[in-house]
């Protein structure tokens, strides 16, 4: 059995899919009447479902305890073909295994055995249990057989596992600070945004909240007028009849949402594409008015299940900062070259790095062949022409072109799928898009869709995990907290306030009769970027003491030259 290289995906799912036979096999010395259903690695780890009555925290210690058993006596993994009839009475006292016995195609089913147990299972595994160095139980949640809320509900345990204890430790402690910036608890404690019941997967933004969208939406307007785009606005509700046309009925339609108007059937937008190509149709086009870059923050709809909505994360309503690019076959490849530039650009301000997949025609994909090998070969020569190092993931693309993905790395360490390039040569031959060439005959144009936020609630809520609350001084929904230390000094405060104020900078004026230092406290829980004490002192100078948020004391400043140097980080979006 080859070694586990961490750094491989497979290699960590082989490893993991190893772990969860581990915690079957404890899971059954400890309760020998459970029934066994599925367990497999997933992204972080695994899980496995069981039939039984409820775990409670104690049984999870306990059979976390009867796993490091099992991983100290180092049971190999050996696999075994067998006969279908011998595998359904060696599984005879198992359902749920006999269920899948059934469905396998074939005469024959793999299993694997570690020391007294045995799971059915293609694999593949590691050598043996003691190469788990480290081994921890998360939780136990409920979860239906087979996901369908007909079937049974059954026990689900998930675990995490790891080659030795230090990458266990290291782990529990990303875990932690990520715990610590949930931005779902640091959006109630910094008044960000709300979730109600009253419109579940829908984002409820505040004041605070809208400044930071605001900034969101300015940066990427002025970034997008420079790099050339013109900016418009599609309805929200479009007939059914363009959905049709487009595709998105035949590969999309249990996404969406429908309603009836005057008799006529309607969908809800769950992209902006088709009411953009309209716009497109309104009037005869030009190759001189190619490359036409188009850009839309639309607000979208798309149905996601109730079980898997998650913050700002996962929601059903959210804009999309949409672009759609019109141009020639020739200049393909000069604009997603532009494209990558922009999005580096972009990633660079919020001090992401990121990596780069491209995905490659899908089972259900629309149009020939031979415009999909072309799109693919176009994306390819650009990412080459650029040098960048991208993997291949084979028919992963959307329905109507390959795509290339931007995976950024937050503070963190973890990843998050952004802003995505899409190559498309299906649309235009559907909605029969046109423009005149140089030799004055209709020529068909080619599409490329691309964000590079994505979903704006999903990027603000990954940004503040990101920052951890602690937004840069350009995004944060107060940049300065102006705390007079009595009532006497209130005058200077408000005369400093205006100053600050006409340079367009977001003041809080604390006037509470507080000491000094819980008017501190409450600017640094609420992240404020920079806390400025007014006294008698100050007021005599024409000065500011000045602290940041994380408790540093810079010490007293001209009012004059502190503005200059906020607004120079400010332009600068340190």
């Amino acid at each position: 059995m080859a070694k586990v290289d961490w750094k491989k995906a497979d290699d960590r799912k082989r490893f993991w899919h190893s772990t969860s036979h581990v915690l079957a096999e404890a899971v059954k010395e400890l309760y020998p009447k459970t029934k066994l259903a599925i367990g497999p690695a997933i992204e972080k780890g695994f899980y496995y479902d069981f039939d039984t009555k409820p775990f409670k925290p104690e049984d999870l210690k306990k059979i976390e305890k009867k796993m490091l058993e099992i991983i100290k006596a180092n049971e190999k993994f050996v696999k075994k073909d067998i006969e279908k009839a011998k595998a359904l009475k060696q599984f005879k006292e198992e359902p749920y295994k006999i269920e899948l016995i059934k469905e396998l195609p074939g005469k024959k089913v793999s299993t694997y055995t570690n020391g007294k147990f045995t799971d059915l299972c293609k694999g593949p595994h590691i050598e043996s249990t003691g190469k788990i160095g480290a081994v921890k139980l998360l939780r136990v949640s409920g979860a239906y057989w087979r996901g369908n809320e007909k079937n049974k509900m059954l026990q689900r345990i998930y675990g995490i596992s790891f080659p030795d204890k230090k990458m266990l430790r290291q782990w529990l402690f990303a875990k932690e600070e990520a715990e610590k910036r949930n931005h779902l608890k640091l959006g109630k404690r910094l008044d960000l945004f709300s979730m109600q019941p009253e419109a579940p997967g829908c984002v409820f933004i505040h004041p605070n909240g809208m400044v930071v969208w605001n900034e969101l939406v300015k940066f990427w307007k002025d970034e997008h007028r420079k790099a050339g785009y013109i900016e418009i606005n599609t309805p929200i509700i479009l007939k059914k009849t363009l959905w049709e046309q487009s595709g998105h009925w035949d590969h999309y339609k249990e996404n969406m949402y429908f309603t009836t108007i005057d008799g006529e059937d309607f969908a809800v937008k769950p992209m902006n594409c088709p009411g953009g190509i309209l716009i497109y149709k309104t009037k005869r086009r030009s190759y001189r008015e190619l490359p036409l870059r188009v850009g839309e923050l639309g607000t979208v709809h798309r149905h996601e299940l109730s079980g898997v909505l998650n913050g700002l994360f996962r929601v059903r309503k959210f804009t999309q900062d949409d672009a759609h690019i019109y141009c020639t076959e020739e200049q393909i490849e000069q604009e997603i070259i532009n494209i990558i530039d922009l999005v580096d650009k972009f990633y660079k301000v919020f001090g992401f790095s990121y990596q780069i997949e491209l995905s490659t025609r899908p089972a259900d994909a629309m149009g020939n062949k031979k415009r999909w090998d072309m799109a693919e070969d176009a994306l390819q020569k650009a990412l080459k022409k650029k040098k960048i190092n991208f993997k291949i993931n084979e028919g992963d693309g959307a329905f109507y072109g390959p795509k290339i993905d931007f995976h950024i790395k937050d503070s963190l360490g973890r990843t998050w799928q952004c802003a995505t390039i899409q190559l498309d040569f299906s649309m235009p031959e559907k909605f029969d898009l046109s423009y005149v060439g140089k030799d004055d005959k209709q020529h068909r144009p080619v599409m490329l869709h691309r964000v590079i936020y994505g979903s704006l609630e999903r990027f603000f809520g990954i940004l503040i995990e990101h920052y951890g609350g602690a937004f840069p001084l350009w995004l944060a929904p107060t940049q300065v907290a102006l705390l007079p230390i009595a009532d006497r000094h209130v005058k200077y405060a408000e005369k400093v306030k205006k100053e600050l104020e006409e340079a367009d900078l977001r003041v809080d004026l604390d006037k509470r009769q507080e000491s000094v230092s819980a008017k501190v406290r409450n600017a640094q829980l609420q992240k404020i970027p920079y806390i400025l004490v007014a006294g008698d002192r100050e007021e005599k100078e024409g000065t500011v003491t000045v602290r940041l948020r994380n408790g540093k004391v810079v010490g007293a400043e001209k009012t004059d030259e502190f503005l200059k140097k906020l607004l120079k980080e400010i332009k600068e979006k340190k």
